[in-house]
């Protein structure tokens, strides 16, 4: 039997574009649409990624904006970020950018294992951010690039199991075949 593998990873972004929605909806299958926004929750969470078992720690932090100072334990320890923004929010789009800058000075890598996800994309009438945007946002960071729904249950167990190709690819672990290219 292979081990498994820990790894902590953080949910990162302005508030609410549905990060611990994202979270609890891949940790307890469910939506959770109303959630004490101001409290940083961790779940675990055991998940199987191509025959390899990995126990996740997953930090939910409480939303950030431009100006929040960049907390110490989000860079401890942690081997891969999930950015959240909303596709419904300009703001969230540009905090998320904010973010990421401050993140990579906390961490002092030009690249970590990261994976930016634009939320709510159900909200179709409402989005002002394109998915190229997104995309090409992700692909300046070197970052994977997923649109999703908090609401569906499938979106928020490929952005989780995304992060956990990016990290394996950064451990060099990534089996060639999972190169492909899924935009969703």
């Amino acid at each position: 039997m292979p081990q498994h593998k820990y790894r902590k990873i953080a949910v990162i972004g302005y508030r609410s574009v549905g990060k611990s929605s994202l979270t609890i909806q891949f940790v307890e299958g469910q939506f959770v649409d109303s959630y004490d926004p101001t409290i940083e929750n961790t779940f675990n969470k055991m998940v199987n990624v191509n025959g390899q078992d990995f126990n996740l720690q997953l930090v939910d932090t409480a939303g950030q904006d431009e100006y929040s100072i960049f907390p110490q334990s989000h860079s401890m320890d942690i081997h891969g970020y999930v950015l959240v923004y909303s596709v419904t929010s300009m703001k969230s789009f540009e905090v998320v950018q904010v973010l990421h800058d401050k993140l990579l000075d906390m961490v002092g890598k030009i690249q970590v294992p990261t994976v930016l996800v634009g939320n709510k994309k159900d909200l179709h009438m409402e989005r002002v951010i394109k998915p190229e945007e997104g995309k090409k946002l992700a692909d300046s960071w070197g970052a994977a690039f997923m649109e999703s729904s908090a609401k569906e249950n499938e979106t928020a167990v490929e952005v989780f199991k995304r992060i956990i190709l990016e990290m394996e690819k950064a451990d060099g672990n990534a089996p060639p075949e999972e190169k492909k290219c899924a935009v969703m």
